[in-house]
């Protein structure tokens, strides 16, 4: 017969206790797909950095590049606001705030963008103004910076969620 000495019981009565639960909530949920959908946001920032740089080099005519950038303009807006309005479902108040300042930038710009025939925010004509395409290079500059720190804060309060809620 063995027997436990007092010792040896409060050695595993410490092991119970220090043993760390996670628990999966929708929050959690929320901030792995605000991840991923982030990652796809960075490429698309890269990609229209990349496409503006290509104009003003005069490396790729204004109405080929426009034709390429003005299909990704909804996905991105649309991905931003999916996962910007997840957040208030989850109460996560604070990253949604976080999130509202591009938001509301987004839906001014899609707003007061020029008359097209289509979806998308270039026209050709206008592209190839010295003020339009530097402000279209600042613009992806900008959310490149702010996509880049949004991932890595969603990392952190993906893996404070996971961590506290249990």
């Amino acid at each position: 017969m063995c027997t436990f000495g007092r010792a040896d019981k409060l050695y595993f009565t410490s092991i119970q206790k220090s043993t760390a639960k996670m628990a999966f909530t929708f929050a959690a949920f929320c901030y792995i797909l605000a991840l991923i959908l982030t990652a796809f946001l960075i490429f698309f920032a890269i990609f229209h950095i990349i496409a503006f740089d290509e104009l003003k080099t005069d490396y790729k005519n204004p109405i080929d590049q426009c034709n390429s950038l003005n299909p990704l303009v909804l996905p991105e807006y649309i991905l931003h606001t999916s996962f910007t309005v997840l957040f208030i479902f989850a109460w996560q108040f604070g990253t949604f705030l976080l999130n509202l300042p591009l938001l509301v930038y987004h839906v001014n710009r899609y707003y007061h963008r020029p008359v097209m025939s289509g979806p998308g925010l270039y026209d050709p004509t206008m592209i190839m103004n010295a003020d339009q395409l530097s402000r279209a290079q600042k613009e992806g500059w900008i959310k490149l910076a702010f996509y880049l720190l949004s991932f890595f804060y969603y990392l952190y309060s993906m893996i404070y969620v996971l961590v506290s809620a249990a």
